[in-house]
């Protein structure tokens, strides 16, 4: 099945909300590229599963909206889902950016924004899914790692690929050294490729993503 998903109007620049757990770098990198409004984006919300992180303060002071949703608050974890699903929607978001968003989200969440959410995963999908991608590309013994930005659905880490970025893997390399350049990598591919989602439009073809 196809499904395609216009630009939102050129009178408007196009909505995102961001979700965050931590220090927000990929947060800042898209505040700083909705500061040009060629960008044709704006962070109107950035939603967090904790208080007092930085990410949270780094959407303030952009002069987002923020909203908490702590799982260990809700009896049932479908009922933290359905709160954050409410949250995003109030803000009637374009796009919806996981940047370091450390919870997986639930069924109403994706029924409300399939096609519209999008995460980045430090490693090379489909290969070394969950956590400890850049960690289990070194024990492998690959030459080449990197980032890659996809669509959620309800598998981990499963979803239709939307962009990708390689990166080296050095001889020398540690986990830290590997990790801080794939974040570089990944940092510069997010900006790029949700600006370019949002001013084209993009289509969902089973697992084949094109952006335009």
């Amino acid at each position: 099945m196809t499904r395609r998903t216009p630009p939102p109007t050129t009178d408007r620049p196009a909505r995102l909300v961001v979700l965050v757990s931590g220090s927000g770098s990929n947060l800042q990198a898209l505040v700083d590229a909705c500061a040009d409004p060629a960008y044709g984006a704006e962070v109107v919300a950035v939603g967090a599963d904790r208080d007092g992180i930085e990410g949270l303060a780094r959407g303030e002071r952009a002069g987002a909206a923020t909203f908490v949703h702590r799982v260990r608050d809700y009896d049932q974890r479908a009922d933290w889902d359905a709160a954050l699903t409410a949250s995003v929607a109030a803000y009637e978001p374009d796009l919806v950016v996981s940047a370091g968003f450390l919870k997986l989200v639930g069924a109403e969440f994706l029924a409300a924004f399939a096609d519209r959410y999008v995460n980045t995963h430090n490693s090379l999908l489909p290969s070394f899914v969950g956590i400890h991608g850049p960690r289990d590309a070194l024990a492998y013994g690959v030459k080449l790692a990197g980032a890659t930005l996809f669509f959620v659905d309800d598998g981990v880490d499963t979803g239709p690929i939307i962009a990708q970025v390689a990166v080296p893997v050095l001889d020398d390399d540690t986990e830290e050294t590997l990790l801080e350049r794939i974040k570089e990598a990944e940092r510069r591919q997010l900006v790029d490729a949700v600006g370019s989602m949002v001013r084209r439009g993009w289509t969902i073809d089973g697992r084949k993503v094109t952006i335009g």
